[in-house]
């Protein structure tokens, strides 16, 4: 699997966005709202790198975790040719899915995510079709 981005928590998008422009960061996608996730979200590149800030409504699933964290990084992104072949091999590594199948329109062209959690590794994400 070769990562896809790592997610980003924040608060304000455009705080954050201004924050990370100053460090060198160009935006790779404006943001959007992302109804699957109760969330905007905006892709940002920096030396081949993608961040992907996430700025979760009060009532997305990840609100929870910016409530106790702040803003933070808080999952690493994997592509992969086959969603499902992955999951299970996670799930037999011991991960349990935190957010099941889903349309990722800010990814777009056609992608899906899963989102899996693991007790010593922390939270994955899977992206592919």
């Amino acid at each position: 699997m070769k990562i896809h981005h790592v997610g980003y928590l924040v608060r304000k998008m455009d705080k954050a966005l201004d924050k990370f422009r100053e460090l060198g960061y160009t935006l790779e996608k404006e943001p959007l709202p992302d109804g699957y996730r109760d969330a905007d979200i905006a892709f940002l590149l920096k030396d081949g790198y993608r961040i992907e800030l996430v700025c979760p409504h009060k009532t997305s699933d990840v609100y929870p975790l910016l409530k106790k964290f702040g803003n933070a990084p808080y999952h690493i992104c994997y592509e992969t040719e086959n969603l499902e072949s992955e999951e299970a091999r996670l799930k037999d590594m011991g991960y349990t899915v935190f957010i099941p199948r889903q349309p990722a329109p800010a990814i777009g062209d056609g992608a899906e995510v899963i989102f899996l959690i693991h007790s010593q590794m922390g939270m994955v994400e899977l992206a592919g079709k």
